[in-house]
């Protein structure tokens, strides 16, 4: 059927090479001849005409040449891709050399033998054919990338929500055993958001601040207290003041903390999560003053994140209650916190944490 033939577009000024190429491939193909360049470019752009498979042109034509028109064909999105032969009485490999550069496939002198030329032809629709499925396949492995991208990145945010949940759940199991409702850790992590949010936006430490994952820093902070499952009920669950060994053998749940996060790091090569946790855990009841526990540090060697966590951590203390003691309202624990400026926590954040501290009474 002539639809189902592939069409092949030949260009010359010559009336008698269009009629010899006419018969000599129109029992294979569907030939368009067409007795000029320009004529050529006006018949590209009929939106009625399909595209041809492939252009034979000419080179030497009076008005736009065949080098003219292939630098205006391959400018074009619509044509850069039809393969274009030339046909030309020439001889020097000058000019066969620039028709390459410019994009030409092939070149076929004339007067052409019939075979040749159809030949040629054959081998070029196959190269063109080799071309597009190679295309189509680039395409289809892009696709199966990016979706297989998707897909991983959907089963990384399910495994990484399971893993919160779970450590959540654990933490708040941790946090009940010493007579609170778990809501110490949704507490300290909407308090310890906050001050972060205060810390960037004052450029305190940029170089460290600057750096954060915030939410995975609110996530590792779940663990701040994971130490206390080492800690017998007598100690944690008691209603009255705690005796000077009681106090030093809950001292050691920071210890404990630290030591449970270093074997879940164990194997892990870059594990911030866990790193960031660690953190939190071992510095969160230091003083500014040298007075915390476990190693006693002051001043700016807490870590920045361990400074900002003793505030969270001491407000939602303050504001709860527990077995041996009933809730601060809102503006004592403000108060107390003030008050230990420069002593167990540092200056700068207490600047800060004055400044959000509506936001801590919101959820207290």
């Amino acid at each position: 059927m002539e639809g189902s033939r592939r069409l092949i577009m030949l260009v010359d000024d010559n009336r008698t090479n269009l009629e010899t190429g006419q018969t000599v491939l129109s029992e294979e193909y569907t030939v368009m001849t067409i007795p000029s360049a320009q004529k050529m470019l006006d018949a590209l752009k009929m939106p009625a005409w399909r595209k041809p498979e492939l252009i034979l042109l000419d080179v030497d034509m009076p008005g736009m040449n065949g080098f003219e028109a292939i630098k205006i064909l391959k400018d074009s999105p619509d044509t850069r891709e039809i393969p274009v032969i030339f046909l030309t009485a020439m001889n020097e490999s000058a000019d066969e050399l620039q028709g390459l550069r410019l994009g030409a496939v092939d070149y076929i002198a004339k007067p052409f033998s019939p075979a040749l030329l159809r030949q040629r032809i054959t081998l070029h629709l196959l190269l063109a054919d080799q071309k597009r499925t190679l295309a189509d396949q680039a395409c289809l492995l892009r696709d199966y990338n990016e979706n297989l991208q998707d897909m991983v990145a959907a089963k990384t945010k399910t495994i990484v929500k399971l893993q919160n949940k779970i450590l959540t759940a654990m933490a708040e199991m941790v946090e009940g055993r010493d007579g609170t409702t778990g809501n110490h850790i949704a507490n300290t992590q909407i308090y310890l958001k906050s001050l972060m949010s205060a810390v960037i936006a004052a450029r305190m430490q940029p170089e460290e601040s600057s750096e954060w994952d915030v939410e995975l820093l609110i996530q590792s902070s779940q663990l701040h207290d994971v130490g206390k499952i080492a800690i017998r009920d007598g100690i944690l669950k008691k209603p009255g003041k705690l005796t000077t060994e009681e106090f030093a053998e809950m001292k050691k749940h920071v210890l404990f903390g630290v030591g449970f996060i270093e074997r879940l790091e164990d194997g892990e090569e870059d594990s911030r999560f866990l790193q960031y946790a660690k953190i939190f855990a071992a510095f969160h009841h230091e003083k500014w003053d040298g007075t915390g526990y476990p190693h006693g540090l002051s001043g700016e060697d807490i870590p920045l994140l361990g400074r900002m966590m003793a505030i969270a951590d001491v407000y939602d203390a303050l504001t709860s209650e527990r077995p041996y003691k009933k809730a601060f309202s809102h503006e004592e624990a403000v108060k107390i916190i003030e008050e230990g400026k420069g002593t167990h926590f540092d200056p700068a954040l207490v600047g800060l944490f004055e400044e959000v501290a509506g936001i801590f009474r919101q959820e207290s």
